[in-house]
């Protein structure tokens, strides 16, 4: 009887290891459904604890991010002879997006969608990008910002837990040329430098007016952001005025700095998102990759209650929101931000397009291509290259969702159709930055709309674009 019992016992034991790992499995399997609405709001661990713990990991999740990019994309330097508007560095050439086995371009466009979905030759490169750590998430800024910033204020952009992932001959001149509205005639306002709270007043004085200086002081005061504040959860070593809204949209513009859209649940389901450049915003009807937001007030309005604080705002009240008065401040903002201008394009007409005597016949073949064949105008008509609208692709007929570096890759949904004037300008590209090069999204849309153009066309179309 009693070795019965331990039979039995042992039966037991072994059925219900298997039950946990059979629930273990499940629970993997289930994870991209689970999770909170909510952040913790009472942090159990010190923030000596924390630290310690994500300077531990950190190597593990750079190589996993690095192993990941560079599986994905050819990444070396190929300066082409074309430089951004300012001069300072040149565009990036080539398609950098790698293929799956001895499939080409060309075999692949001919394949329908289900046939690439089927088959997984989608490729890797033109699925959702991950965040450097996106269990963590959060605003992550480049080296040069980093730099910039300590230089500057002496105020730290340094996260201990992860850190930029893009290498730097991808990401736009830096610092930024500005160009405004209200003063056409003087170009580049910059300096080349980077704006300040320091610098700003001697650059502008003379040049902008009362309310729109006021409007630039508060684009350039750090206020807390759910990474940098004074908690135990925040990701930098001493405790953090904040951050600026021109840290990441630097002289108005973009450093590709990258955070996560937060207006998705679970953390695993949401979105890597590329910081978007504020020129032209002016002749722009929307505005946020994702939420449709329909006036530059509510863009910034909306940005320090939801971007700064992962669209929590139960975190936004405990580590210190910043809440701008709408008839005030958040007026003088949004003023400011409609003086940024495009960058010049000496090749276009008012109306846009180009002035034949100024482009080669390859541009003008492009621009044939853009409004024609390569359905580029739907979305993105002239004079400001976007329809002022939220397009959906339906990439799910392309891929199926899966787990990948802790995020959940979804299909991306209705994304804001961006502005191309200036696109040059603007590397990464696509709302997260997955596609390096502008050659990139040639491929891209040419694939997902089944445009079926030549490579002759490919290129032309890349030499309009450009000009834009």
């Amino acid at each position: 009887m009693r070795k019965k019992n331990l039979v039995i016992a042992f039966c037991l034991g072994i059925g219900g290891m298997v039950t946990v790992l059979c629930g273990l499995v499940m629970a993997e399997k289930m994870m991209p459904m689970e999770g909170q609405t909510y952040m913790p709001v009472v942090i159990e661990k010190s923030f000596e604890e924390i630290m310690e713990m994500d300077v531990e990991v950190k190597p593990k999740y750079d190589e996993r991010q690095q192993e990941l990019l560079e599986r994905r994309y050819d990444l070396s330097d190929m300066p082409s002879d074309t430089m951004m508007s300012a001069g300072r560095k040149p565009v990036q050439k080539g398609v950098r997006v790698k293929l799956h086995g001895d499939v080409t371009w060309e075999e692949l466009s001919e394949m329908t969608p289900a046939e690439i979905k089927n088959k997984g030759l989608f490729p890797m490169g033109f699925r959702p990008l991950p965040h450097s750590k996106h269990g963590t998430g959060g605003q992550v800024f480049p080296q040069n910002q980093i730099d910039a910033m300590q230089e500057l204020e002496n105020r730290n952009l340094e996260r201990f837990d992860t850190e930029f992932d893009i290498p730097t001959h991808f990401t736009p001149e830096y610092p930024p040329p500005i160009y405004l509205t209200n003063r056409p005639d003087l170009g580049d306002v910059s300096q080349g430098k980077v704006l300040s709270i320091k610098n700003y007043y001697e650059i502008f004085n003379g040049i902008l007016t009362p309310v729109q200086m006021e409007g630039m002081r508060l684009l350039l005061t750090p206020f807390p952001q759910q990474q940098f504040n004074q908690t135990e959860d925040r990701k930098v070593e001493e405790p953090s005025l904040g951050v600026s809204c021109l840290d990441c949209h630097v002289n108005g513009h973009t450093n590709a700095a990258f955070h996560l859209n937060p207006d998705t649940r679970p953390q695993a389901a949401r979105m890597r998102l590329d910081t978007v450049s504020l020129r032209g915003m002016y002749n722009q009807q929307i505005h946020g990759s994702k939420r449709s937001l329909r006036s530059i007030e509510d863009f910034t309005e909306f940005e320090q209650r939801s971007a700064y604080f992962d669209g929590d705002h139960v975190i936004a009240a405990k580590k210190g929101v910043n809440l701008p008065d709408r008839a005030s401040q958040v007026a003088m903002m949004a003023q400011m931000q409609n003086m940024l201008d495009f960058p010049p394009a000496p090749k276009l007409d008012p109306s846009g397009r180009l002035i034949k005597e100024k482009a080669s016949d390859k541009e003008l073949r492009g621009e044939e291509i853009f409004f024609n064949k390569g359905r580029c105008a739907e979305c993105h008509p002239a004079p400001s290259y976007t329809n002022h609208e939220m397009q959906d692709l339906h990439l799910e007929r392309f891929y199926a969702s899966e787990m990948i570096s802790d995020h959940y890759s979804i299909p991306d949904g209705p994304i804001k159709a961006f502005t191309l004037r200036g696109i040059k300008d603007s590397p990464p590209y696509h709302h997260d930055g997955r596609l390096l090069t502008l050659a990139d999204t040639v491929e891209f849309f040419n694939l997902v709309l089944e445009l079926e153009l030549t490579q002759q066309e490919k290129k032309d179309l890349l030499a309009f674009m450009l000009c834009l």
